[in-house]
């Protein structure tokens, strides 16, 4: 294995844990209450497990030769957008049993509906989530 390549699998290893601690906290806090603990949980560690293997290692080597600058801009748009559709796909129109009146209240009742006021808090959390992630990594990157 190509020793750059090596290096990326280091990145995943322990870039994985420190993204998902960064995270985590916000998607527990901010998506919506209609989603349990457990599902809060899950999402912060899922979420990252699809995104993460692919930012930090197929589109460095994809991406090999091009600026920093772009691959920021593919992977940062790529994370967010990608966990938001498959943040989607797993949690299609949950019944509004655990959401709170004033959800259904502003969202008509529908509560799970797609493009609802808890669809997109839940699509702002993880967006968010990745904010703080992707600007704590840049802070990182400027240290070093």
């Amino acid at each position: 294995m190509d020793p750059a390549e090596l290096n990326l699998w280091k990145a995943l290893l322990w870039g994985y844990p420190i993204t998902v601690a960064l995270e985590a906290p916000i998607l527990l806090t901010a998506l919506a209450p209609r989603h349990g603990w457990r599902q809060r949980w899950f999402a912060s560690c899922w979420l990252t497990a699809c995104s993460y293997p692919i930012v930090v290692i197929v589109l460095p080597i994809l991406m090999a030769g091009s600026s920093r600058l772009a691959y920021l801009a593919v992977a940062e748009t790529f994370a967010p957008l990608s966990e938001c559709l498959l943040f989607y796909a797993a949690f299609p129109n949950l019944s509004g049993d655990r959401a709170s009146a004033g959800e259904a209240a502003v969202d008509g009742g529908a509560t799970g509906r797609f493009g609802s006021t808890t669809w997109r808090r839940d699509g702002l959390a993880i967006i968010a989530a990745n904010l703080v992630s992707f600007l704590s990594g840049e802070i990182w990157w400027s240290l070093h």
